[in-house]
């Protein structure tokens, strides 16, 4: 960092990598007071509450401003760091390029990982002695996403990326050449930190994770539509080729993944009841042993609406206020909502959209996590679950993987399961794959077996 050479922080996740960037800043701050130069942070906006709390709570002494949201300025007096959004930098391009920052630290850079965005170089065109990129998954799914990011750090350390891609891409991606994966950890390795929960001397100062399947069958309503969905779509697939194929393929595993978690959710009901999915009676029956606890729980799901029907249900049937985290919140909502959550006993279970509640926040009040629905990306899930496995918990924590057995989220969860190192070798794991597979395929895979 003296030298003006940027790092990637990718310490496993919950390891404390907002801590260190902020004990970074202060270090310069106390070897030389930097009178005129500021720090920029960048992050996802449902962080920006989240990072003002870690510099409060750990760094008092760096004075912040956050540049956010319709009434934003740039402070006329300087401080330490300034706090923004990776949509701020990029509508405000210009009021950041007329800065020199000393640092600039990026929190999940896997935001900047297309190097074809205009996020993307707008972040990396801001002008800073040194930058850092923060992130617990530095590669989930394609070796170009860690290019991109080390391209923001230490620009054409790594080539361009068309050499980058003749060079390691296609040999390590389709030839699965060891050696070449070998040689690029090898000079990569002096500007990246990863250290793993599976490391001896961090195992010491964690809690264990204990993870269970839990598998459970679908009612008789829920039945019904899944097996209609199926003979529907594959009728209407039948002579339909390319893009139109791929995204009626891609709306039946939707529906399909809405009605094993709820048939409400696929039909969009004004009165869901808790009998209608077998999911929803387990996570009843689940939560209600946890409350016998006195134990805190998080419970993610991938839709907005299901966390409605959960909230509601839950909160009826055991009588408790059941909070939601979800991204159309505004940023002090969803302050409020973690504060709560974090800080005050009466409030057991947090419900939280994936996208919104499974990056970068802390909720370690939580000794359960529970994943209603499956992500089809392993690296996504366990960033959610290490919300709560993280540095500052001080309980073992019970993680639950709810899955509707004989359907399409066993077929695939055995599937990504038996390709253990997907993130090592970069391969795709979202929805996307299923599209390219022959009708024969597709049955094999969405059909129910009960």
């Amino acid at each position: 960092i003296k030298s003006g050479f940027g790092s990637i922080l990718a310490d496993d996740m919950g390891l404390g990598k907002t801590v260190q960037v902020l004990a970074t800043i202060l270090y310069f701050k106390e070897e030389n007071p930097m009178e005129s130069v500021s720090s920029l942070i960048i992050v996802p906006p449902t962080l920006l509450s989240n990072w003002q709390q870690e510099i409060e709570r750990f760094t008092p002494e760096l004075s912040c401003h956050i540049y956010h949201g319709t009434g934003r300025s740039f402070p006329s007096e300087r401080h330490d760091i300034i706090l923004t959004s990776y949509s701020m930098v990029r509508q405000d391009l210009d009021m950041f390029l007329n800065e020199s920052w000393f640092i600039c630290a990026v929190d999940e850079a896997q935001n900047i990982k297309n190097p074809g965005t205009k996020q993307t170089q707008a972040i990396k065109a801001v002008n800073a002695f040194n930058k850092i990129a923060v992130t617990g998954t530095p590669i989930e799914n394609r070796l170009t996403d860690y290019w991109s990011i080390f391209d923001f750090v230490n620009p054409g350390y790594l080539s361009t990326l068309e050499d980058f891609k003749t060079r390691y891409v296609k040999p390590i991606e389709k030839l699965g050449d060891e050696k070449k994966l070998e040689n690029l950890k090898r000079i990569a390795k002096p500007f990246v930190l990863r250290r793993l929960k599976s490391n001896a001397e961090i195992r010491r100062e964690l809690p264990e994770k204990f993870v269970n399947d839990i598998y459970c069958s679908l009612t008789k309503k829920q039945i019904r539509l899944y097996n209609n969905l199926l003979d529907g779509t594959f009728k209407s697939i039948a002579d339909m080729k390319d893009i139109e194929r791929r995204g009626n393929i891609l709306k039946l595993i939707t529906r399909l993944k809405q009605t094993c978690n709820h048939p409400g959710q696929y039909l969009k009901s004004d009165n869901p009841k808790i009998t209608d999915s077998g999911k929803m009676e387990l996570l009843v029956e689940t939560l209600e042993n946890i409350l016998d606890m006195d134990e805190k729980v998080l419970v993610f799901t991938q839709y907005v609406e299901m966390g409605k029907i959960i909230q509601k249900l839950v909160s009826e049937k055991l009588k408790t206020e059941v909070l939601f985290l979800h991204g159309s919140q505004t940023r002090k909502e969803k302050a409020r909502v973690i504060d709560s959550f974090q800080e005050k006993a009466e409030y057991k279970i947090l419900v939280a959209t994936l996208k919104t509640g499974g990056t970068g926040l802390n909720l370690t009040a939580a000794q359960n996590v529970i994943h209603y629905d499956l992500w089809w990306n392993p690296a996504i899930e366990n960033q959610a679950t290490d919300r709560v496995h993280r540095i500052g918990q001080e309980n073992d924590v019970m993680v639950y993987r709810f899955i509707t057995k004989g359907t399409l989220e066993e077929n695939i969860d055995k599937m990504i399961k038996s390709k253990t190192d997907l993130a090592e070798k970069s391969i795709s794991t979202d929805e996307t794959f299923i599209t390219e597979l022959s009708d024969d395929e597709l049955k094999e895979i969405l059909r129910l077996r009960i």
